[in-house]
């Protein structure tokens, strides 16, 4: 687990998450898996004139991370923890399982084909199911 106040931080970006969405793109993000796939949206939106600059890449990479670590922890429980996997972010343990919301949130704002945010959380009872380890979505 991470420090108490490192876990407010998290829920704060997820926070901001929420409101610049809401203010830029008139999506409600409501903390449902549903509404990850409203930020799939505006993450296609954000990639449609072409990859982002490594500023915007680093701020849509915060946010849309830890919206999406949030609701995983909102839906199936858990909590923010360190991981080496997570290579300079957070990971969210839940039932054993160490999942990767900022390397799925890279890979997603990368452009990446097949990859969604609403996915990531959706079939996360199917691999805790299957066993522990490690999803990256």
């Amino acid at each position: 687990m991470i420090e108490p106040d490192q876990a407010a931080a998290l829920r704060q970006v997820a926070e901001d998450c929420v409101a610049l969405v809401a203010s830029e793109y008139g999506r409600r993000l409501d903390w449902s898996p549903q509404s990850l796939d409203d930020l799939d949206e505006v993450c296609d939106l954000l990639l449609a004139d072409g990859p982002l600059s490594d500023e915007r890449m680093d701020l849509w990479w915060k946010l849309v991370g830890a919206y999406t670590g949030e609701v995983l922890i909102r839906v199936h429980g858990g909590n923010w923890t360190a991981h080496e996997a997570a290579a300079g972010a957070y990971a969210v343990s839940v039932q054993g399982i160490t999942a990767l919301p900022f390397a799925t949130a890279h890979r997603v704002l990368s452009g990446e084909p097949y990859k969604s945010l609403g996915s990531f959380v959706r079939v996360f009872p199917a691999i805790a199911e299957r066993g522990r380890g490690t999803a990256a979505g």
